[in-house]
């Protein structure tokens, strides 16, 4: 069989890559950077395989939560972002450090109900509620062996004609994506038993019931910058925090700041990171508003700074154990439970945020973060990694563009006879 005649996914790995270079025109040397990226496990695990996209990783050290200090895997292509968390995490690293605290962690499943009797429905939830969690139960009854297992179901009004049967389960230390589609589904079952009509049924990724909330300080003297009193530096970022309540424009990049961390934390963990961005997000929307998640103010003589998130994580299932190097990061970060994993992560994204906050309100955010820069934009245009400190003294403070950058390449190119 002609390898054109079969759909892409039955096609052999060999036949894929073929079937590619064809229709994109790629080169054998970029087929064969393809190939030297092959990786059996990521074969297996998503469709169409081609190859392992890799990431750099690097290490925060000593982020220190509710007194223990953590070394932090951070998977993540952007420059300054673990150079902005290491900072802000000795920033707070008196003391305790900051303070983290996550409660009952629940996950939601909704069936979606095409009904104009709410008020009918919303009966039968309640007076059926055992008889429900016990459906939701028997679909995966291995839950009840380690405490979990389906612990309320409520019914809530979307318009004239839409309800939600909404299912709240404890899923331990998965993060339960699959679990609670399980339980939904047969919970959707049930009702339509009953008589009602399904429209879908699935978890929601909102995080109700995955709360984490952290509390970081900072003595004002530790704050003085660039000609800037400890006192002024505090009072332009709680002001800068005010901005991100007030302002969504400024909230969304408040927020990228927060996410840098979180998210190259969660990557590093083999977690959804998308379904923790989304989650997030949500949390940012208040009175119908984005806002800033994160809130500092100035009290006495420390900088006081809070925040409040839904980090929809999960310790075992997917990829967790799947991935080779997300096994060593969960030994290396040295979390043990899945709210231990959410007290960290939030932690770490407040401290992100108070850096980017101390950069924004005193140098500007791009002397710090374009010194770093230089770095890939030398790369970008060839030069190599052995190159790359020479260029860095040649250009000093200067912010040097593409054409700069090359002229400086092939100058120290041509002082060696290349």
């Amino acid at each position: 069989m002609k390898p054109d005649s079969k759909h892409f996914y039955q096609l052999s790995y060999e036949e894929r890559l073929e079937k590619l270079k064809q229709q994109t025109g790629l080169s054998l040397d970029q087929v064969d950077l393809l190939k030297s990226h092959f990786d059996e496990t990521g074969a297996v695990l998503i469709e169409n395989y081609l190859t392992n996209y890799q990431l750099p990783e690097g290490i925060v050290p000593n982020l220190r939560v509710n007194g223990k200090n953590y070394w932090l895997p951070l998977v993540t292509e952007e420059p300054s972002v673990i150079a902005a968390a290491s900072h802000g995490a000795k920033l707070l690293s008196a003391d305790n450090g900051i303070e983290a605290q996550a409660g009952q962690r629940l996950v939601e499943g909704q069936v979606i109900v095409q009904t104009t009797a709410f008020t009918q429905l919303d009966q039968l939830i309640r007076q059926q509620q055992i008889s429900i969690l016990a459906v939701a139960d028997q679909s995966h009854p291995s839950l009840k062996k380690y405490g979990g297992g389906a612990k309320k179901v409520v019914c809530r009004q979307l318009d004239e004609s839409l309800s939600s049967v909404e299912i709240q389960v404890a899923v331990g230390e998965a993060m339960g994506a699959n679990i609670v589609n399980t339980m939904a589904e047969a919970v959707a079952n049930w009702l339509e038993q009953h008589k009602y009509q399904v429209v879908m049924s699935i978890l929601s990724n909102a995080g109700t019931y995955q709360m984490v909330t952290v509390t970081g300080q900072v003595a004002v003297t530790k704050l003085a910058k660039k000609g800037l009193s400890g006192s002024q530096v505090a009072n332009k970022i709680a002001t800068a925090s005010h901005i991100a309540q007030i302002d969504s424009k400024r909230a969304v990049t408040h927020n990228k700041g927060i996410m840098n961390g979180i998210d190259a934390l969660v990557m590093a963990l083999g977690n959804d990171w998308r379904a923790v961005e989304s989650a997030i997000h949500l949390a940012a929307v208040v009175d119908n508003q984005y806002r800033g998640l994160s809130q500092w103010q100035v009290q006495g003589d420390k900088l006081v700074g809070t925040m409040t998130i839904p980090l929809p994580l999960g310790m075992v299932g997917g990829a967790t154990k799947v991935l080779p190097l997300a096994r060593i990061n969960r030994q290396i970060a040295n979390v043990t439970t899945v709210n231990e994993a959410m007290q960290v992560g939030a932690a770490l994204g407040l401290a992100q945020n108070l850096a980017a906050l101390v950069a924004l309100v005193t140098e500007g955010i791009q002397r710090g973060h374009m010194s770093l820069q230089v770095k890939s934009l030398a790369l970008a245009n060839g030069a190599t990694p052995a190159e790359i400190p020479v260029i860095l003294t040649k250009i000093g403070s200067q912010q040097p563009d593409a054409t700069e950058i090359k002229m400086i390449i092939t100058a120290i190119r041509n002082s060696k006879g290349e």
